[in-house]
């Protein structure tokens, strides 16, 4: 009788476009046996460089990257840029960070009041930033510094490029499961005077709930009595926002073991712009 083939990891990313030690890329990893998902460690990155060949390595993993994976077809098309989605994903990484503020900022004046910014099919059902947004948060940059570290590292996003079917990056947003649970409760924030003992008792509530598996994802996460303390004491809300993203790798890593090649990703979703995994189907 032959073993079985070992779980592949799962793992979630906060991703920062700046990393730094204070503020680093957070990695969770883990395993899902069934309904549970045992979270394992937390990895932090403090440059874009180590994060990079960290992915770069071989291995079997089902990520999820809280990064924008593609642009706003309007705005690809108004600026005149490539529409195949590899193309396009070259040129934006061809230009520097002020050569997109200039660009997209001459794209938003143009515009009325209440509609400066494209959006994705997905910000709606994802309740998302559009990805073209430059502060608060600069998801654009966040585009600009992660997405060539993972086409550079060769890896598979479903519905987007095919590469190493071993390694597979989807793109998750740790604020649509944090608002199922919590609503417009805020559990984190960088600003020390604004780390308040409501987002303490906040995080602690979305803890509680991840584990008690009280959400349509249908997973429970394992943690020990350290990894709770770990991500409820964080209160920059990264070691937590790692965890929801790992939760939703493992909603995919689901799909994908009952026969889905697209990891619950919608089949008609935009090649160009991408989808948020786990957003609702359009």
């Amino acid at each position: 009788m032959t073993a079985a083939a070992p779980a592949p990891v799962l793992l979630g990313c906060d991703f920062s476009s700046s990393p730094t030690r204070r503020k680093p890329i957070v990695l969770a990893l883990g395993q899902r046996h069934g309904a549970r998902v045992q979270l394992n460690a937390l990895q932090p990155f403090d440059t874009l460089a180590a994060f990079g060949q960290w992915l770069a390595q071989p291995g079997d993993w089902v990520g999820g990257f809280d990064l924008p994976f593609g642009l706003p077809r309007e705005l690809v098309q108004a600026l005149g840029w490539p529409t195949d989605w590899h193309a396009c994903m070259q040129h934006y990484h061809s230009l520097s960070r002020e050569q997109i503020r200039a660009q997209f900022a001459a794209f938003c004046d143009a515009r009325p009041v209440g509609g400066k910014f494209a959006h994705r099919a997905t910000d709606g059902p994802a309740g998302s930033s559009p990805s073209m947004k430059w502060v608060n948060p600069p998801v654009a940059y966040m585009l600009h510094a992660g997405l060539p570290l993972l086409l550079e590292a060769g890896v598979h996003l479903p519905g987007l490029h095919g590469s190493d079917l071993r390694r597979v990056a989807l793109e998750a947003y740790p604020g649509l499961l944090a608002r199922e649970i919590l609503g417009r409760r805020s559990y984190k924030s960088d600003d020390r005077a604004k780390q308040t003992p409501d987002r303490l008792i906040a995080r602690k509530d979305l803890v509680n709930a991840l584990e008690l598996g009280q959400t349509r994802l249908g997973l429970r996460l394992k943690l020990s009595h350290a990894q709770r303390d770990t991500l409820v004491d964080d209160a920059s809300g990264d070691s937590l926002d790692a965890v929801l993203c790992l939760l939703q790798a493992a909603w995919a890593h689901q799909r994908h073991a009952e026969g889905d090649a697209l990891y619950g990703l919608p089949p008609g979703l935009d090649p160009l712009e991408g989808w948020i995994v786990t957003a609702d189907k359009p």
